[in-house]
């Protein structure tokens, strides 16, 4: 396979993840790209609240199929990922060069948005299982709860610690090296394959996070927002790295609190109220 530089990727590895979009971009593209990510984020923000105030926060799958499930959960990860994707998408998109018109632009970049989305579907294949086991267990046995909360927030705590989390932060923080690799592909669906591996460390890097949504509820919207700001800091701020080793180390304080504490556990009890009542 043949291997062409595209204009405006650098082969620095090193980059810091803040300032590649901003070096790249001319300050007008780069206002109307931040915009287009701020209103989706914004739309996607609205139209999760609004299920959430129907459906409160409860045990499971809380009776939803698995394609309304993952129609739910893509538009949850647009807005808790795309802040923290902007930056990369940004900077593939003016990769693809100023000879390209802007409409060429704007597919393409659809093109990695939809890959990087393609990823997060495939985990929410596997946070719908889990769900759906965990569910059950607590319908059936309500008292397992607090240990399902237990070895949930454990099992988020050791890989926040753990050695993918730390491959797969600093690829998100530093993606240039991986962007340069794909820029000699051809197409099809190059743009497509390059927002999905992508989106594939994201993943990666943010699994530990979603364990959490087990014991604390998918549809607790305090949570996903919390979450959100901590996987934005971890990617874009200097010290991300150790602030992800910091939550990592309070997940492991909460799953021993978890045992005694039925409060930090709102997505493994049947009787919290939803949020429409509340």
């Amino acid at each position: 396979m043949r291997h062409t530089r595209i204009s405006g990727l650098a082969p620095s590895r090193s980059a810091p993840p803040t300032g590649e979009a901003g070096a790249l971009l001319p300050r007008r593209d780069l206002a109307v790209a931040w915009s287009l990510v701020v209103v989706i984020a914004a739309l996607a923000w609205v139209l999760t609240i609004g299920q959430a105030r129907e459906m409160g926060v409860e045990p499971g799958t809380m009776g939803m199929a698995l394609p309304l499930f993952l129609v739910l959960w893509v538009t949850m990860m647009a807005a808790m990922m795309l802040p923290s994707m902007a930056p990369v998408a940004i900077t593939w998109a003016r990769g693809i060069g100023r000879q390209s018109s802007g409409w060429t632009r704007a597919a393409r970049t659809t093109g990695f948005a939809g890959g990087y989305l393609l990823a997060w579907t495939a985990f929410g294949l596997l946070a719908y299982a889990a769900l759906a086991v965990t569910g059950g267990l607590v319908d059936d046995h309500p008292t397992a709860g607090r240990w399902i909360g237990f070895t949930a927030f454990l099992l988020a705590g050791l890989y926040q610690l753990g050695p993918l989390k730390n491959v797969c932060l600093r690829h998100c923080r530093s993606p240039m090296g991986q962007l340069m690799r794909y820029a000699g592909f051809r197409p099809p669906a190059r743009d497509l394959r390059v927002g999905a591996h992508h989106g594939a460390y994201c993943v990666g890097c943010c699994t530990g996070l979603m364990v959490v949504l087990i014991p604390l509820g998918v549809m607790n919207i305090a949570a996903m927002a919390g979450l959100a700001v901590v996987i934005f800091v971890e990617k874009l701020w200097p010290r991300g790295p150790l602030l992800g080793r910091v939550v990592g180390v309070a997940f492991l304080v909460l799953a021993v609190l978890a045992l005694f504490q039925d409060w930090l556990l709102p997505g493994l009890s049947a009787s919290v109220p939803s949020m429409g009542r509340m």
